[in-house]
């Protein structure tokens, strides 16, 4: 059994950074999720608002309009655990209403003062991750002391939260936001360093596909020009003990890890339980 899993980032979203339009019709994202699960994602994330730098924010009604048919059309249909990708309460209980069973948000269950509340309620896997700023703002000379040790406060604080609220610590799935209000030299920090997230004791999520700080590190190439620096960021992560990884190139990663976990000591180490319970079955 794969060591890992994979997240296929389904964008329901005329805007996203790399394919924006491309899957923004239900029929277009629901045959992208089914292939992407037939390449090797145990995840799909559905998403209907970008949180790319510089975004303009989406209202409910349109998010909904968006995702709930994409989520309402895979059932049935896949074997994978579907993730709804927001930071809206209201977004997350109907997308959860609708068959999801994580809530991927960007803003860690901060974005409405109902946030955790609604997250107990639902009681399923919460993504938390790490953005400085808002996704209108967060690239306007995002700045640290020390960016490991704030992201790493920023979790623990996070993490505090929901278990006061009732959400059981094992629910919690950590992601550090790798572009995210971060610079170049930010995010290569937090990518040298991951292992201060993982010694948490909790799963690490890497989202570093296609992101800019690739084409920062290499040349100056469209979005979907960045396999092998996306590719290259996984297998750095991979050797810190991260397991799951939101991709969009679902196949190259899948045969990346896999090969890397042969040629590597760690290749026989068993799936974390914690891991097995992001999927489905």
């Amino acid at each position: 059994m794969e060591n890992f899993s994979l997240m296929g980032i389904v964008n329901v979203t005329p805007d996203s950074f790399s394919d924006g339009g491309r899957f923004d019709g239900p029929e277009s994202a629901i045959a992208h999720a089914l292939r992407l699960e037939a390449e090797g994602a145990d995840i799909l994330d559905i998403g209907g608002e970008s949180t790319r730098p510089g975004a303009e924010p989406v209202g409910v009604e349109e998010e909904l309009s968006r995702v709930l048919p994409v989520i309402e059309g895979l059932k049935g249909k896949t074997k994978a655990a579907i993730s709804i990708d927001t930071r809206k309460p209201l977004v997350a209980k109907a997308a959860f209403a609708a068959g999801a069973a994580i809530w991927n948000d960007v803003s860690a269950l901060s974005y409405g003062p109902d946030s955790v509340a609604v997250a107990k309620e639902l009681d399923g896997r919460i993504i938390l991750m790490h953005a400085k700023g808002t996704p209108e703002n967060m690239q306007e000379a995002p700045h640290y002391a020390d960016v490991i040790q704030e992201v790493r406060d920023f979790f623990m604080a996070r993490i505090r939260i929901c278990e006061q609220a009732g959400i059981a610590k094992d629910k919690l799935v950590l992601d550090p936001g790798i572009g995210f209000g971060k610079t170049l030299d930010h995010n290569i920090m937090l990518m040298r360093n991951l292992r201060q997230f993982t010694g948490l004791g909790l799963p690490v999520l890497l989202g570093a596909s296609r992101k800019r700080f690739i084409a920062a590190l290499d040349r100056e190439e469209a979005a979907q020009s960045r396999l092998g620096g996306s590719l290259a960021a996984v297998l750095a992560a991979a050797t810190q003990g991260v397991r799951l990884f939101r991709v969009h190139d679902v196949a190259a990663t899948r045969q990346a890890l896999n090969v890397h976990f042969a040629l590597e000591s760690t290749g026989n180490m068993p799936q974390q339980d914690v891991m097995k319970g992001l999927q489905k079955g």
